[in-house]
């Protein structure tokens, strides 16, 4: 990916906030979704959306392009808009599904979601490609943002050959394969200032709610104290899903030390200068499958790429992670 930021947009804090914020996401109007509830095996629920189509149904053996929202997301984040722009515009099917509690409405279940929820990914996928069969459809690609990508790529390295069977290639944008490096780096500073608060503001709401439906689950007051992810993740992430602590989390569900067992496509797209993602955690080509395809452009910041004269849009990075999932098809299955 060949990627030079606007002239009027330096630097990767920038970079970061203003596409989230000012950019446009999409060529027309916001894309109009559908959901889905679904219930999960341990008799909770998440919620799909798809993207509804135009009049005209989609033509048989059409891709269905997933995406794995980040930290706190959802289908109308700018990301998630913009691919669902671009899919639209291509005549692929697209779906969002929501990890637990970022739909809208908290999760019934002792528990929430996390950066290594392979498993959750994995049950996913397996819905969503029998779904998509079952409609006539074709291959399925995925793309996961940020938190999502780790979990996405988590979830490839874990299956190795068997991801086969669920997904014909993924993709991961502004990830933290190595979930220390990048727990540390969001934890100092402006990010610690700016992106910390702004993370925290939802999230420790959101672990209120989930103590008042499971009264005991952690402490209170621990989880109030919390300044910052590391701590957070100490009081609540960690706990609610089997990690002993907040090293043991990162450590088990950072995909790093699994990019080498990937067996499908697999694309990974890091900014040099992304403020959540330290350049030097990076993987290099040594350290990855040769299935893995790593792009690092020294601009971007987090999931930004915005192109364009001013306000810019953030058409380019669905276009490209796109064509590049497009292109590891075979000619007959496009």
């Amino acid at each position: 990916m060949k990627y030079i930021a606007p002239w009027w947009l330096p630097g990767g804090n920038l970079q970061t906030i203003w596409p989230a914020l000012y950019a446009r996401r999409v060529s027309g109007a916001a894309p109009a979704y559908q959901r889905e509830r679904w219930d999960t095996p341990d008799g909770d629920f998440v919620d799909v959306d798809f993207l509804v189509a135009s009049a005209e149904p989609p033509a048989q053996g059409k891709p269905l392009l997933v995406l794995f929202h980040g930290l706190e997301g959802s289908s109308r984040s700018h990301y998630a808009e913009a691919f669902a722009d671009w899919c639209a515009r291509q005549g692929i099917a697209f779906a969002v599904p929501h990890f637990r509690g970022c739909s809208g409405e908290l999760n019934q279940g002792p528990r929430a979601y996390h950066s290594g929820d392979f498993e959750e990914i994995d049950w996913i996928l397996r819905r969503l490609r029998a779904r998509h069969t079952a409609q006539g459809g074709g291959p399925l690609l995925a793309v996961g943002v940020s938190l999502g990508g780790n979990a996405l790529m988590r979830w490839a390295g874990e299956m190795g050959e068997a991801a086969r069977v669920t997904s014909d290639a993924v993709a991961a944008v502004s990830s933290p394969i190595d979930l220390a490096a990048g727990g540390h780096a969001i934890g100092r500073g402006f990010n610690r200032l700016v992106y910390t608060r702004m993370f925290l503001n939802t999230m420790k709401p959101k672990a209120l709610k989930k103590l008042a439906q499971h009264p005991g689950l952690f402490d209170r007051a621990a989880l109030l104290a919390a300044r910052d992810l590391y701590e957070f993740d100490q009081h609540f992430t960690a706990p609610l899903h089997g990690f002993r602590s907040t090293e043991d989390y990162w450590a088990r569900a950072s995909a790093k030390p699994h990019l080498a067992s990937i067996h499908i496509p697999a694309l990974l797209v890091n900014a040099l200068n992304d403020p959540f993602v330290p350049a030097s955690s990076l993987p290099r080509r040594h350290e990855v499958g040769h299935h893995v395809t790593l792009w690092q452009p020294a601009h971007g910041g987090h999931v930004g790429f915005t192109h364009g004269r001013l306000p810019g849009h953030v058409q380019t990075l669905p276009d490209a992670v796109g064509r590049w999932l497009l292109g590891t098809l075979a000619p007959t299955r496009q």
